[in-house]
């Protein structure tokens, strides 16, 4: 599984495999011991997790997730050590993890959200927390040809 087959649904708790799309929407299956199948609409808004980022002070503007769990799976390999965490000490961790995050358009449940969705990417699909080689290394040649 990749990162952008990974979706979040307005209003669900949860990360969803997106399976395919249908006439009316898409087909998630959730990521969980369940592994319940979810067809949306177009009423519900679904956001892949390759499209979200995370606002930042940078010239960019922001910074992909992709980027902020690979960073936190590497540092914390699964103990975020966050369990019945105050507002302070998720804004202490993302501090941590991106120095630059906005601290005015990040807001302390944000963070929770994307610890959450961390736990459930590690346990679900680790693979996806890897960092990206194989495809940085073919780059260059392909501009040599």
């Amino acid at each position: 599984m990749e990162f952008k087959d990974i979706a979040t649904v307005s209003g669900k708790p949860g990360l969803y495999k997106v399976l395919k799309p249908s006439r009316s929407g898409v087909i998630l299956e959730s990521l969980d011991e369940k592994k319940g199948k979810l067809v949306v609409g177009a009423a519900q808004r679904v956001s892949l997790l390759s499209e979200i980022s995370i606002y930042t002070l940078t010239e960019e503007g922001a910074s992909p997730l992709q980027d902020i769990m690979v960073k936190i799976e590497k540092e914390f390999q699964g103990d975020t050590g966050l369990e019945g965490a105050d507002k302070e000490e998720y804004q202490a961790f993302m501090k941590h993890i991106l120095p630059e995050f906005d601290e005015d358009r990040v807001y302390a449940s944000d963070v929770k959200k994307l610890i959450n969705w961390y736990h459930i990417i590690r346990a679900q699909c680790p693979e996806v927390l890897e960092e990206e080689t194989g495809e940085e290394d073919t780059k260059p040649e392909e501009e040599e040809k």
